[in-house]
């Protein structure tokens, strides 16, 4: 792919720093499982790990879900789920759709012989005399031409019957008797597309799984379709938890502003989502039940409440429901008290920590999967770039880490803490930083941000 440059002023900052880490990563990077430093310098061994021994208790985080399995398990989920109908969908209304159904040809392509330039239609050998009444496009059938008779003709008008070939304007110029001459060869056919150049009818032009991106409708639209049946979108419900959100307005009070209301719509549209309800429950037990037990959706998605504090109510209100944790919990800072639950046969609920780049990695991390896979898109290819400066890593969990593209290079930026936005705002990408982190020049996985890559999601449709 192609990479971006860096923005200009550098707006988020280029360098990693350790300020950015919370501060149980910074405690574990100080520690390291190796001893801690007493006053005075004094070293003193570190603990047995927790879990060594027969009658050592697990430790919590050992118990969560490595990265690449967290993704791989919520695309598993959603496979497993009776899929919805397909849809008839018009062609304005189905960018980004999937096709359900292969897209073959109504009718020849072109359906007529065609011009392919401005000029003359001629027959027969030169010079020719010109018919006064010329050829333009979307007008009915002319006559035959005659040997030794030209028409003007325009771009994408219906060659008259009987043409040799079509003479651009360029290659030709009359004489004081009105006689076209021909100022190079003229070859037979040329500047002609016949009839079914491009296909025949009922020809398959794309298969089921095509991604209806802007030149697919163009296409389909050439090919004669008013509608396409296609895989339609999964559904979601986002519930906005937390007594302490503003809608609106500065901090103020104790008060901050809700920054995931307004982020996460668009961004589950850019994954392929139809955002259908977008609520902001507070910290009630009783609402958030409520809301899940009566979502219709495919996907709920919600903020916050995920870990074990004490208005954190999305754990106890899943085991009060019967709902089945797939994922409770993932080796991936900033996010990893995120979870994966199937809440119904054919719903599940992708729980997001409240901090809004914990937030983004839970997206990327457990929903991109499960909507890519509902909606039945083709996952995305793969691919590393080197990293220009080091990123620091967790001593056990992969970090995500916002960087910019220049070059052929990623560059890690600064502001990437679990509550802070002024990092994701400013980059092209995440990248994958596996445990202990990531040295200068050392290939980095790249998860693209749906906008940042060129691709369908930038419709955000």
């Amino acid at each position: 792919m192609t990479a971006r440059s860096v923005r200009a002023g550098d707006p988020a900052g280029l360098a990693e720093d350790a300020d950015d880490l919370d501060v149980e990563e910074a405690l574990a990077l100080v520690r390291e499982d190796n001893g801690t430093t007493q006053p005075g310098g004094r070293r003193t061994p570190a603990p047995p790990p927790r879990g060594s021994g027969p009658a050592a208790e697990p430790d919590p985080r050992h118990r969560a879900t490595p990265w690449p399995e967290a993704r791989a398990t919520a695309a598993r989920a959603a496979r497993a789920v009776t899929r919805r109908a397909p849809v008839s969908v018009r062609l304005g209304d189905a960018l980004g759709l999937t096709l359900a159904a292969p897209l073959d040809a109504l009718t020849d392509l072109p359906s007529f012989d065609t011009s392919a330039m401005d000029g003359w239609a001629v027959a027969g050998p030169g010079p020719w005399a010109v018919r006064e009444e010329g050829v333009l496009a979307g007008h009915a059938e002319p006559a035959p031409l005659t040997d030794g008779e030209a028409a003007r003709i325009a771009t994408g008008a219906r060659v008259p019957p009987d043409t040799t070939a079509v003479l651009r304007s360029e290659h030709g110029q009359t004489d004081e008797k009105g006689r076209l001459h021909a100022t190079r060869e003229v070859v037979h056919g040329q500047d002609i597309r016949p009839r079914g150049q491009e296909c025949r009818s009922g020809d398959q032009l794309l298969p089921p799984g095509t991604l209806a991106t802007p030149a697919v409708l163009g296409l389909a639209a050439a090919a004669g379709y008013d509608t396409l049946t296609a895989v339609p979108r999964p559904r979601v419900d986002v519930l906005v938890l937390g007594d302490e959100l503003l809608t609106e307005g500065t901090p103020r009070d104790g008060l901050i502003r809700d920054a995931l209301g307004p982020m996460l719509p668009p961004w589950l549209r850019a994954l392929g989502a139809e955002v259908t309800a977008v609520r902001r429950l507070g910290d009630s037990a009783q609402a958030l039940y409520k809301a899940i037990t009566g979502s219709t959706a495919d996907v709920i998605v919600t903020t916050g409440g995920t870990a074990a504090g004490p208005v954190d109510h999305v754990h106890p209100i899943l085991g009060r429901i019967g709902a089945e944790l797939l994922v409770d919990g993932v080796k991936v800072r900033p996010g990893h008290p995120m979870l994966l639950a199937r809440t119904k046969e054919n719903q599940h609920l992708v729980g997001l920590p409240g901090n809004p780049l914990a937030a983004v990695s839970g997206l990327l991390t457990l929903a991109e999967p499960l909507l890519r896979t509902l909606a039945a898109r083709p996952a995305p290819e793969p691919y590393t770039l080197p990293l220009r400066d080091e990123a620091h890593g967790h001593p056990y969990d992969t970090r995500l880490v916002p960087v910019v593209l220049h070059g052929d290079c990623a560059i890690p930026l600064h502001y990437n803490g679990p509550a802070m936005l002024r990092g994701i705002a400013a980059a092209d990408a995440l990248a994958v930083v596996p445990p202990g982190g990531a040295r200068p020049e050392q290939e980095a996985e790249l998860l693209d941000l749906p906008w940042a890559s060129a691709g369908i999601g930038v419709c955000f449709t």
